[in-house]
């Protein structure tokens, strides 16, 4: 058996299928139908289409135009503190994918907080001072970044 090869081309040349069978993964991922068999029927290829190409066909849109950023804070333990941090950032157009908050000890939990950018919102927070100006912030730290 080759090895796999994975390449980057336009949806434009490639047939409907490999389309439709995102389509279909992507109804399932957010439940617009019950069952694989009803979204194929929705999007309209075969089932045996669909498994056949499902483990093979990705969408890399998300890689080219978002990035993975997680950080760390240091927030007062204070009713709101964590709710204007999470307004701010959905204020930048991120899309927070986790939030892990500690048990606040001496007043302050450590929260890390994972979050997708689109290409606007990386500029914006890449100065992480308008973070830590936030009332109840004391610290901020980029973890890591993809």
């Amino acid at each position: 058996m080759k090895n796999s090869q994975l390449i980057v081309a336009d949806s434009k040349i490639l047939p409907d299928v490999f389309t439709k069978v995102l389509e279909v993964k992507k109804l399932m991922a957010q439940k617009g139908e019950k069952s694989f068999a009803s979204a194929c029927k929705r999007i309209g290829i075969s089932r045996s289409a669909y498994y056949k190409y499902k483990d093979c066909v990705f969408s890399y849109e998300e890689l080219f135009t978002r990035k993975i950023v997680n950080i760390y804070l240091l927030l007062s333990d204070r009713p709101g503190v964590l709710s204007s941090v999470l307004v701010y950032l959905h204020s930048l157009k991120a899309n927070i994918l986790t939030v892990n908050q500690s048990i606040p000890v001496d007043g302050a939990a450590a929260v890390n907080i994972s979050l997708r950018l689109t290409e606007n919102s990386e500029n914006e927070l890449s100065d992480l001072n308008s973070i830590s100006m936030l009332d109840g912030v004391s610290e901020v730290k980029i973890l890591s970044a993809e």
